[in-house]
């Protein structure tokens, strides 16, 4: 397991110098968008966060740590902070493969298909779309996140907005709890998949959700997903530790001890085995992490995209 502080202080100072955890410029990053004809204005924000965007880079980075972890190298991790971001960044980016990226921004287009689908108005503005800082918050660094939270808030309170729609639990909580609590700014927040219109016959096929942590336990968003599916006539088979007794996925260790991280998610994933459905995942971390567990799993907005 590696120190956590080495982790933090890594993290915390890509966040400050480039409002990514990982420092790779957001003009790398972000460019799903690019080719949907997007609105800039409408009734709410589209606000992705970019954690769809970041899990390739996650993945590559994991596979760094898996190699040294518990190795002599590993107490070496803390030095990265002094790594100029541009070299850093650029770096990670190139190792990270391109099928990577594009199956990120499909999950982002098949978002973006549904809520047309269902007649939502919205808008996409990708000068304001930036990461939450949630991660820094699950670490206990809670001055570097504020500090990250302020600046994210100013930006979209300064453009006027005030109605947001969110992809994933993690961007979700953060504006929807943290942000009016450490910092003072509310905004009306809700998921993509909650206020839906949309009717389909599939048959009445089964599927197994696996709540995320954030969903499940704390903003208890549970039924609404389900009743998304189950508007386009599917059966939601659930297990035991569904809801608010979720159980977590083992994704957010991964940054302090990839086997860990490995060990929760197949202990997760034996429980999601046992009603023989396919899985379906509402988070890009939860997604990642389960299906390198061997999970067979796809996204929500992809099976809801598939059904319109």
């Amino acid at each position: 397991m590696y120190n956590p502080r080495d982790i933090i202080e890594v993290l915390a100072d890509n966040v400050r110098k480039t409002m990514s955890p990982f420092g790779v410029p957001k003009g790398m990053v972000n460019t799903w968008w690019k080719d949907q004809k997007l609105d800039r204005d409408g009734d709410a924000l589209l606000m992705t966060g970019l954690m769809y965007q970041f899990v390739p880079y996650i993945e590559t980075a994991t596979k760094q740590l898996e190699r040294f972890e518990d190795t002599k190298w590993m107490s070496y991790l803390g030095y990265a902070r002094f790594v100029p971001k541009l070299i850093s960044g650029a770096g990670l980016a190139m190792l990270t493969p391109a099928a990577g990226k594009q199956k990120a921004g499909q999950y982002l287009k098949d978002i973006v298909k549904v809520l047309r689908k269902s007649g939502q108005s919205f808008g996409y503005r990708p000068e304001l779309d930036e990461y939450s800082g949630i991660l820094l918050y699950d670490l206990g660094d809670q001055e570097s996140f504020v500090r990250h939270a302020e600046r994210v808030a100013e930006k979209l309170l300064k453009a006027g907005v005030h109605k947001i729609i969110t992809i994933d639990p993690h961007t979700t909580y953060a504006l929807k709890v943290l942000y009016p609590k450490y910092v003072g700014a509310s905004f009306e927040v809700h998921t993509y998949f909650e206020n839906l219109t949309l009717h389909g016959e599939n048959g009445g096929k089964k599927l197994t959700l696996h709540d995320p942590c954030f969903y499940g336990r704390y903003l208890e968003l549970s039924d609404k997903p389900r009743k998304a599916l189950q508007d386009l006539g599917y059966e939601c088979v659930d297990v035991r530790e569904c809801g608010t007794y979720t159980s977590c996925c083992g994704g957010p260790a991964e940054s302090i001890s990839p086997k860990l991280s490995s060990q929760i998610g197949t202990r997760r994933l034996e429980s999601l085995d046992s009603t023989g459905e396919q899985v379906v995942a509402m988070c890009p971390i939860c997604l990642n992490n389960l299906e390198k567990s061997g999970a067979n799993i796809v996204d929500l907005s992809t099976v809801l995209a598939n059904s319109v």
